[in-house]
């Protein structure tokens, strides 16, 4: 009697480890299940991440990186308008300084006219006096200043005549001299550098 009652024990104590054995590998088994797919739902995600950026392109910028590139387009800017400016300005000056010049020019070649006439009025036997000889050379320093200026004097006799660089006051019918010739200079015209300060006085052969 007592063996029967081990033996009903033993069954009993076997077919309640088997549930528990059963109970156990389902519950892994779900346990995997849900693992799997949490797994898959976070492959997911990351698809639909590495989708996203790819269809909206390129990271955004950095902020400091927009800041850097808008200081670094406006230092650009400055320095381009600061260059502009300091040749605007060079020129500017380089004008005024020509204006200024040829105004003072203009202002001594009415001292260079009575130079020549007072020259020219002198006799010959008195061209030798010291004063005379003094004047002379006043007159030849003045006129190594206007040189080293660039202050040159306009050729006039036997040249085409040109309105650019003549004045004509003056016509006359002369069939020995060429047409439209300058034949005779009344006042002489000069230059300083490219520009025209007094054009000269002239008689034409027409």
């Amino acid at each position: 009697m007592a063996e029967e009652t081990k033996k009903t024990v033993d069954s009993e104590e076997e077919i309640k480890t088997s549930e528990e054995e059963k109970t156990t590998r389902e519950e892994t088994a779900e346990e995997t299940e849900k693992q799997a797919e949490h797994a898959e739902g976070t492959e997911t995600e990351e698809e639909n991440v590495s989708e996203k950026k790819g269809f909206f392109g390129k990271k955004k910028k950095d902020k400091k990186d927009t800041q850097i590139e808008d200081l670094t387009d406006k230092l650009r800017r400055q320095m381009a308008e600061f260059d502009n400016f300091r040749k605007r300005t060079e020129k500017e000056k380089s004008g005024m300084f020509e204006m200024g010049a040829k105004s003072v020019v203009e202002k001594l070649l009415p001292v260079v006219d009575n130079f020549e006439r007072g020259l020219a009025s002198v006799p010959e036997d008195q061209k030798e006096d010291p004063f005379v000889a003094g004047v002379d050379k006043v007159y030849k320093q003045l006129l190594t200043v206007f040189d080293e200026l660039g202050v040159k004097p306009i050729e006039a006799v036997g040249q085409p005549f040109d309105p650019n660089f003549h004045n004509a006051v003056m016509h006359v019918e002369d069939d020995e001299q060429g047409e439209n010739v300058v034949i005779e200079e009344f006042q002489k015209g000069y230059m300083y550098h490219d520009s025209v300060v007094r054009h000269s006085m002239v008689k034409v052969a027409n």
